[in-house]
C-alpha cells in the first residue's frame, strides 16, 4: 500500500494479524493466520460464501481462460455470451484476460475494456451471467514483453520493466512460432500511463456490469515481470529491493480503488511459476512479501495458481515449489486456489483450511454445468485441444450439459424413427438468434444438427 507517498510493505513484525473467521487461528509464533477446519462446520464446494460483500451460491469458480473469440477490435461477441451463460452455474465467474489497452495485448481477438463498444458488449454478457445467479469479475490484463511488434499499435517491440527478452519460449504468431523481441524499457511517464489504463478499465468494468475486477499479476505478464528480478533490472523506485518491485502492483490497486471499491478487487498470483522466464532467486521470500503486503488492505480475494500449472499447461511441480498452504496462510481474506483440482481435492483443500473457493479451469471448458455434474456424481469430460484459442463454436460452446444430452438423445430417436426432419429443423433453428436458441434449450441440438448435416452438404 502507499502511505505518505512511499510504499509500505507490512513486515512480519508490523503486520497486524487477526483471524478473520471463527475457524481460523494464529500460528504459534503469531506471524501467520492458519485456516483450520471447524470440527462441526467444514465447508464443501456446494456451500455459499461471501466475496466482496456479496453472497456466492457455491464455492466453485470458473477461472479466467483465454479463448480468443472476441471481434477484431476486441469487442466481445454473441458467441461469448453463450459461453459464459452456459457456465454460470459457478458461484463466481471470472472473465478471460481482458486487456486494458491495445498496447497491452499479445494476440488477436482477445477482448478489451477500453472502448465504448467493448463496454456495451460486455454488458450483455454480465447480464446473462447474473440471470443465472452468478457473480462475474473481469480480469484486467497487460502482457508486457509477451507481446510482439506485429500486434503493437506502433509496430515497435513491446514495453516491459527492462530491456530483457524472453529466451526460453517463442511467440505464437499467425504463421507459427517466432522468437520474442527485446522489449523497450518503460519510462516513468509510460508507467503512469499504464496505471491510468488500469484505472480506466476498472471504471469501464463497473459500467459493463461486472461485480468486481481481478488484477492479473501472474503467468509472467507485466506486473509479474516487475515483481521478479530476472525480468526487472531497473535501478529506480520500481526495481532493486522487493519493496520497490511491488510498487507498480500497489499503484495499480490504489488507482483502481478510486473507481471501484477495494473490496471488489482481487489479485491473481502464480508464485511457483517461472513460465515465460519470470525468474527470481528466492520465489518464496518474494511472494510471501507480496502477499503480506496485500493482506490487511481489504481486497476481495487472493487468487493463487497451483505450482503444477505453467501458463496453460500442466507440469511437474519444481523441487523448490512453494506449498499453497504456506502462502494462503499469509492472507487475511478469501483465497481462491486454481490448478488441476477435482471435486474430492477441492473439498480436501477447504477442509484443510487452505482455500475458501476453488477454480476449475479445464473442467469448466468441457463441462458447462460442472456444478450440477459434481452435485449428482455425473461423469465429467476433458476438453479437446482443438478450439482452445481460436475458431467458432466447436470446442467452445458445443460441450453439452446433462440436460442437453437428454434433449439431444430424444431428438436423435425421433430422427432415426423418421419422425423428424434434420434439415428442416436446422433451417428453422438457424432463423432464430443464438440467444433465443440458448434460452429455449435448442442451442446444443442446433450445433449437433449442423454437424450431422455437414457430411451431406460436403457430398453435394
Amino acid at each position: 500500500m502507499l502511505t505518505g507517498g512511499r510504499l509500505f510493505v507490512p513486515s512480519r513484525a508490523t503486520a497486524p494479524l487477526t483471524p478473520p473467521w471463527p475457524c481460523h487461528r494464529l500460528s504459534q509464533n503469531k506471524q501467520a493466520i492458519v485456516r483450520s477446519p471447524c470440527a462441526m462446520n467444514t465447508p464443501t464446494i456446494f456451500d455459499s460464501a461471501t466475496v466482496g460483500g456479496q453472497s456466492l451460491k457455491n464455492r466453485l469458480v470458473m477461472p479466467p481462460l483465454t479463448r480468443s473469440r472476441a471481434g477484431d477490435l476486441g469487442v466481445p461477441t454473441d458467441l461469448m455470451e453463450v459461453y459464459y451463460r452456459q457456465r454460470s452455474g459457478a458461484g463466481l465467474v471470472i472473465a478471460e484476460g481482458t486487456v486494458i489497452s491495445p498496447q497491452g495485448s499479445a494476440y488477436p481477438r482477445v477482448p478489451g475494456l477500453y472502448s465504448k463498444e467493448q463496454v456495451h458488449a460486455w454488458r450483455r454478457i454480465t447480464s446473462a451471467v447474473h440471470e443465472q445467479g452468478a457473480l462475474m469479475y473481469a480480469q484486467l490484463w497487460h502482457v508486457g514483453r509477451q507481446s510482439h511488434s506485429t500486434i503493437q499499435p506502433d509496430g515497435l517491440p513491446p514495453w516491459a520493466p527492462s530491456a530483457i527478452p524472453i529466451v526460453n519460449y517463442q511467440y505464437r504468431g499467425p504463421s507459427g512460432r517466432i522468437p520474442y523481441e527485446t522489449p523497450r524499457e518503460l519510462t516513468r511517464t509510460r508507467i503512469r500511463r499504464i496505471v491510468g489504463d488500469y484505472a480506466a478499465a476498472a471504471e469501464n468494468a463497473v459500467k459493463a456490469g461486472f461485480d468486481g475486477v481481478e488484477v492479473h499479476a501472474a503467468n509472467g505478464y507485466l506486473i509479474d515481470q516487475f515483481l521478479n528480478s530476472g525480468s526487472n533490472s531497473r535501478s529506480d523506485e520500481y526495481g532493486g529491493p522487493i519493496e520497490n518491485r511491488l510498487r507498480l502492483l500497489h499503484e495499480v490497486l490504489e488507482a483502481m480503488s478510486r473507481e471501484i471499491p477495494r473490496q471488489r478487487i482481487g489479485v491473481r498470483l502464480s508464485p511457483s511459476s517461472s513460465w515465460m522466464d519470470v525468474i527470481d532467486p528466492d520465489k518464496e521470500e518474494l511472494y510471501s512479501s507480496v502477499i503480506r503486503s496485500l493482506s490487511g488492505t481489504g481486497l476481495a480475494y487472493l487468487h493463487l495458481v497451483e505450482p503444477e500449472i505453467a501458463g496453460s499447461t500442466t507440469v511437474a511441480a519444481a523441487r523448490d515449489a512453494i506449498p499453497t498452504r504456506k502462502l494462503s496462510a499469509l492472507f487475511d481474506g478469501p483465497v481462491i486456489v486454481t490448478g488441476g483440482h477435482d471435486l474430492d481435492s477441492a473439498n480436501a483443500l477447504m477442509a484443510r483450511g487452505e482455500a475458501t473457493l476453488v477454480g476449475f479451469g479445464r473442467l469448466y471448458m468441457a463441462n458447462p454445468d460442472l456444478a450440477e455434474r459434481f452435485r449428482v456424481g455425473a461423469a465429467v469430460r476433458q476438453p479437446v485441444t482443438k478450439g482452445f484459442y481460436s475458431g467458432g463454436f466447436e470446442g467452445y460452446t458445443d460441450y453439452p450439459t446433462l440436460e442437453d444430452e437428454t434433449r439431444w438423445a430424444r431428438l436423435q430417436s425421433l430422427l432415426e424413427g423418421g419422425h423428424a426432419d434434420a434439415a428442416g429443423l436446422h433451417e428453422d433453428m438457424a432463423a432464430r438468434s443464438i440467444t433465443e436458441l440458448v434460452r429455449a434449450g435448442d442451442y446444443y441440438p442446433f450445433t449437433q444438427l449442423g454437424k450431422l448435416l455437414q457430411p451431406a452438404a460436403v457430398a453435394r
